[in-house]
């Protein structure tokens, strides 16, 4: 067979193999065995693939190969089978062995219990006994153990007795260490007897400790006595309950007074200045107490008197390192308290800079006498305070000098000064201090990135990131306060036109004008240039986090001005129409227009009306720039409902006496305007002078319009309103870019007045115009008074 064929090594490979098969815990294991010796067509594997091994076999074997194959692997199989009976015969046999050793133990076990009872009564006969031996034992043996006690007491009682003695052998041989352990080895008898059986022991030994405690101080303060010696001195008094404290607290006062002295002001700003190159002082201290630190005026103090204390104290003091390391951090948080309250006023980055390279070269110093105090990790987080104030504080001082520019506007108008004289002013104010200010910071700030000191190169990403948030949180300040001054709530969805008049009145209109263009320089001039110099010279930075995004953000600020400047235009506009609006409700809620006298003058609301868009137009010159785009004339081919409405007014309705006939005009009128072409009114407000006194003018008008729809009118009343309006058109137009709408409104005001007119017969051309050339050469005569 070809099985018997097989070398007997092989063989033993495939019985182990199906052994450890079969008893393996994992069956991974000898799937991974039984693969190792499997033939390169793996068809003991799990992952046999029969289709493919009768392709692969058929590819690679001719005729004669398959029927070889074909008896070995009949061979193979029966030898599996043979083995497979045998492995069950031998686990039938281990099955059968362990049920009959179970059989055994549990006849074994039954005898056990008689035993064990057996052992039970012999520990219970054993106990008994042992507490009879103990019961009669119990009297001696505490009779013992008391005489034992009182031997031990007894010679307790003789080392006390001998304790004076033994002290004053001790201070002969100045053995102090020999009588400090006896002394203390005795301190818990004289604590219990020491005012009964033992009151002259104790006095006496406390006499003798006194003399020892007194040779010890002497040995400390002794210059001559080694530093080794004085310590052991302290250690001795400190067994003996003395208060080394005091000791400890004569040298803590020297060094506290030290740090009230030691001061950061002028003086030494100016000594580092003049002398940059001079070491500090470190002399006059040597190895013993006495000398810590002399007794010297405030310009003998220094940093080396400061640190040789400390390090002979840490020689004496092997415990003082917490209370030394507290006294050094307060000397430099002390010095960087000095300098934050230095930036209450304004610093400059140069005076900072001193500041900060006296405090490092001491931070040096101390830090080779008392590394445990981790002075430079220390300072460099107290530095990282102070520098952000600075940066906070330049900007709060950047922002305030913006403040006071435009606040001379209200300061000076309280006292009586001419407004309109500064506001331009105020605006080239306000755009230097935004400008050069913001420049001025940046080179100050370039001045901390450039310095090669090792505090500020460690800080370098941090201060360029605090001047990037300071700038996007400068401009976010300075939004507010721009609409603080101008009287308005910072709420992105509040109208101007919810400011009341009494908040109004608080609030020049002139500055409000000024903010507006600010902002837009703000926006268009400013932000652009700035952003230019913090991408040339803080570039980096990032250790804010990228979670947090970028730290200055100059879209978002100019989107903020942006709306900022349209707010406020649009504020002024309101304010300025609100305050017309007053004049023009008065005049026209004040007379009986049902009883209103023939028209012989133009009313006296005109002048001032005009009075009012007068000084409008001053404060606009001032501040705005002309606009490109000028006046759009219209003709009557233009198809504007103006002509239309106007023309049946003027002309038909004075040739008819006929009221019903005229109000059947103005409907024709109204017929008409909606075939023809619409008319905007209304544009967008732009930043130049027209277009902002076109947009108070049509509002005016507006108001107007809407003033006359709530009277009724006489006849003479409508004729008086016709009078007005048409003195003025011309004056109107002078100052607007849209001479058509004016005209337009102009109109809708004459034909509301017609509509609320009982009988509403237009002026006669000639008187019309005799009652127009009357009111324009009152006006001649007096302009030159004004």
């Amino acid at each position: 067979m070809a099985a018997d064929e097989l070398p007997l090594d092989d063989k033993a490979k495939r019985m182990r193999d199906l052994l450890s098969s079969f008893y393996s815990p994992e069956p991974s294991l000898a799937a991974s065995a039984s693969a190792k010796s499997a033939s390169l067509d793996a068809i003991n594997s799990t992952s046999f693939d029969p289709d493919l091994y009768m392709n692969l076999l058929v590819q690679k074997s001719n005729l004669e190969g398959l029927l070889q194959k074909h008896v070995e692997m009949a061979a193979e199989i029966k030898n599996l089978d043979t083995d497979l009976q045998m492995l069950v015969y031998e686990n039938y046999n281990k099955f059968i062995s362990a049920t009959d050793t179970i059989k055994r133990m549990k006849n074994n076990i039954v005898g056990m219990e008689a035993n064990m009872e057996q052992l039970l009564e012999k520990i219970m006969s054993v106990q008994s006994k042992s507490d009879g031996v103990n019961t009669s034992l119990f009297e001696r043996r505490e009779h013992i153990e008391k005489l034992h006690r009182t031997r031990n007491l007894l010679r307790k009682v003789q080392f006390i007795y001998d304790l004076p003695t033994r002290l004053g052998k001790c201070i002969k041989s100045e053995a102090y260490a020999d009588a400090v352990r006896f002394y203390t080895g005795a301190m818990p008898i004289f604590k219990a007897y020491g005012e009964s059986s033992f009151q002259d022991c104790k006095r006496a030994s406390e006499e003798a400790i006194g003399i020892i405690i007194n040779n010890l101080q002497v040995k400390l303060y002794s210059d001559s006595e080694p530093v080794a010696a004085r310590a052991d001195a302290v250690v001795l008094l400190k067994q003996l309950d003395f208060p080394v404290d005091s000791l400890k607290t004569k040298l803590l006062e020297k060094l506290q007074h030290f740090l009230s002295e030691f001061q950061i002001e002028s003086r030494e700003a100016e000594t580092i200045l003049s002398n940059p190159d001079e070491p500090f002082k470190a002399g006059g201290f040597s190895d013993s107490v006495p000398s810590i630190p002399p007794e010297a005026s405030t310009n003998q103090v220094s940093i080396g008197d400061f640190s040789e204390s400390v390090r002979a104290y840490r020689i004496i003091f092997p415990d003082s390192e917490s209370r030394l390391i507290e006294l050094a951090q307060a000397l430099f948080t002390k010095r960087f308290e000095t300098i934050q309250q230095r930036m209450k006023k304004k610093v400059s980055s140069a005076d900072l800079l001193v500041m900060l390279r006296g405090i490092w070269t001491d931070v040096t110093l101390m830090d080779e006498v008392l590394p445990e105090a981790a002075l430079p990790t220390f300072s460099l987080e107290a530095a990282r305070a102070a520098i952000k104030q600075f940066v906070s504080s330049s900007f709060s001082h950047l922002l305030l000098e913006v403040s006071d520019a435009l606040a001379k506007v209200k300061t000076k108008s309280k006292e009586g000064l001419e407004e309109l004289s500064l506001l331009q002013v105020a605006l080239e104010s306000g755009k230097k201090a935004v400008i050069q200010g913001s420049m001025d910071l940046l080179l100050g700030f370039r001045q901390l990135l450039d310095d090669g000191l090792e505090l500020l190169v460690k800080l370098r990403d941090l201060i360029i990131d605090w001047v990037q948030e300071g700038f996007q949180d400068f401009f976010s300040s300075l939004d507010d306060r721009f609409h603080l001054l101008s009287g308005s709530n910072t709420s992105a969805n509040q109208d101007p036109s919810s400011m009341d008049g009494r908040q109004a009145d608080k609030v020049l209109t002139g500055l409000v004008l000024v903010l507006a263009q600010l902002s837009i320089f703000i926006e268009q001039s400013a932000i652009p240039r700035i952003t230019e110099e913090i991408a040339a010279s803080f570039s980096g930075g990032g250790m804010r986090g990228y979670e947090y995004g970028p730290a200055f953000v100059p879209g978002e600020i100019c989107r903020i001005f942006r709306y900022a400047g349209e707010k406020f235009l649009h504020l002024y506009i309101h304010m300025k129409t609100q305050k017309i609006s007053i004049i023009l409700k008065k005049r026209f809620t004040t007379p009986n227009w049902i009883k209103h006298k023939e028209p012989r003058e133009v009313h006296m609301f005109v002048d001032i009306l005009l009075q009012e868009l007068e000084a409008i137009g001053t404060e606009v010159n001032q501040i705005l720039p002309r606009g490109l785009v000028r006046k759009h004339r219209r003709s009557d081919s233009a198809g504007s409902t103006a002509s239309i409405r106007s023309n049946p007014i003027r002309e038909d309705k004075m040739a008819r006496t006929n009221t019903q006939r005229a109000r059947s005009q103005l409907l024709e009128s109204h017929l008409a305007k909606l075939f023809k072409q619409k008319m905007e009114i209304f544009t967008k407000v732009e930043h130049t002078q027209e277009s902002v006194v076109s947009t108070i003018v049509k509002l005016c008008l507006k108001s107007l319009q809407e003033f006359v729809r709530l009277q009724t009118f006489n006849r003479s009343g409508f004729q008086q309103i016709q009078v007005d309006i048409q003195f003025l058109r011309n004056p109107l137009k002078e100052n607007v870019d849209d001479e058509a709408a004016i005209d337009f409104l102009l109109d809708e005001v004459i034909v509301a007045a017609a509509e609320r007119c009982l009988d509403p017969i237009a002026l006669e051309p000639a008187i019309l115009d005799k009652l127009i050339q009357a009111k324009l050469a009152k006006r001649k005569e007096q302009k030159p008074s004004h």
